[in-house]
C-alpha cells in the first residue's frame, strides 16, 4: 500500500531539511536544533524562532546563530526559504509514490553514501599502500586520536599491537602529550598515525606540528582533505563522517582504519605468524568463549 499524500509530503519535507544540513559543520547545539527540525519537518516553516528554540530546548539566540551557520541572514530568511520549498507535490505532480525515510533511516543511508565515497577513493590504492608501508616500517608506532577520534585510535592500536612490535596509543591530551611524542621518537618512531575527526581539538593540530618538527612523518585519517590537520600531514586520506544525528557517526573512518591495518600487515612479513601465535596463546589461556 502506498502512503497518503500527507505522509509523502512529510517525507519530502524531511528530505529537503536533510539536504539543507548535508555537509554542514554544526555545533552540538546546532545539531540539536537540526534534529528537532527533522522530527517536526512539516511544522518548522511556520514556527517562530522562539517556538523553535522551545522545541529544541535551546535559547532563541542559538536559533539565530544556527540560521546564520546555514548561510542565511537570520532566522526569518531561513523560515522564508523553508516556506518557499514547503509545498509538497500534489497528486499527479510527481512520481506516483515517494519513499519516505525517518531520521534514523536517513542517518543510515547517509553513512552508506559515505562508504560508497570511500570505495571510490580506494579505487586508487596507492595512498593506502604507501601509508601501510610507512606504518610497517616505523620501529615504534604512535597512534594519536583525541576526543571524538579517541575510539578510532584505540581500535586501530588494539589490533595493530597484534602484529606490530611497539604500538603506543596517544588518546589523552594535556602537557604530557609532547613528552610522549618525544619518548616515541627517541625509541625509534619515524611515523605518527593520527585520527582526526570533528570537532577538531586544537591540541591535535599542535601535536602534529610538533611531531613534524621532530622529523616524524604524519599519516592522517580525517573527515575531509580540507580539515585543519591537513597542513600538518604528510599523507592524508579522507573518510567522511555522518552528520544526520545529534552526534557524528564515523563508520567510514573506522573502516578506513581497518583498511590501513590490512595495508600495514602487508608490509610486515611476520604479521601472519604473529597472529597465529596470538591465537595459540589465546586458546591456551581460554581467553574467548568458543
Amino acid at each position: 500500500m502506498g502512503g497518503t499524500s500527507s505522509e509523502a509530503g512529510a517525507g519530502s519535507a524531511t528530505a529537503r531539511l536533510q539536504q539543507l544540513f548535508e555537509g554542514r559543520r554544526l555545533t552540538p547545539t546546532q545539531r540539536r536544533i537540526a534534529h528537532s527540525m527533522v522530527r517536526r519537518a512539516g511544522e518548522v516553516p511556520f514556527l517562530s524562532s522562539v517556538e523553535l528554540a522551545e522545541l529544541a530546548g535551546v535559547s532563541q539566540p542559538s536559533v539565530t546563530r544556527f540560521a546564520v551557520a546555514l548561510g542565511f541572514d537570520g532566522y526569518p530568511a531561513l523560515r522564508k526559504h523553508l516556506r518557499e520549498v514547503a509545498p509538497a507535490e500534489g497528486p499527479g505532480a510527481g512520481p506516483a509514490q515517494e519513499v519516505s525515510y525517518n531520521e534514523y533511516q536517513q542517518a543510515v543511508l547517509g553513512e552508506i553514501e559515505n562508504l560508497r565515497h570511500l570505495a571510490e577513493i580506494l579505487a586508487d590504492p596507492t595512498p593506502v599502500e604507501r601509508a601501510g608501508q610507512l606504518l610497517a616500517s616505523s620501529r615504534v608506532l604512535p597512534v594519536l586520536g583525541l576526543r571524538a577520534a579517541s575510539s578510532q585510535a584505540r581500535g586501530f592500536a588494539y589490533f595493530a599491537a597484534k602484529v606490530h612490535p611497539d604500538v603506543r596509543l596517544l588518546d589523552e591530551g594535556g602537557s604530557m602529550l609532547a613528552d610522549r611524542i618525544d619518548a616515541a621518537r627517541r625509541a625509534g618512531a619515524d611515523v605518527l598515525l593520527c585520527f582526526a575527526l570533528p570537532r577538531h581539538p586544537k591540541e591535535v593540530v599542535e601535536a602534529l606540528a610538533y611531531a613534524r618538527e621532530q622529523g616524524m612523518t604524519v599519516v592522517t585519517v580525517a573527515d575531509s582533505a580540507f580539515a585543519p590537520v591537513a597542513r600538518h600531514s604528510d599523507l592524508l586520506i579522507p573518510a567522511a563522517v555522518g552528520t544526520g544525528l545529534a552526534f557524528d557517526t564515523a563508520c567510514a573512518p573506522m573502516l578506513l582504519g581497518r583498511v590501513l591495518l590490512e595495508a600495514m600487515c602487508d608490509g610486515i612479513p611476520e604479521a601472519q605468524a604473529r597472529l597465529e601465535e596470538f591465537d595459540v596463546r589465546a586458546t591456551a589461556r581460554g581467553l574467548f568463549v568458543e
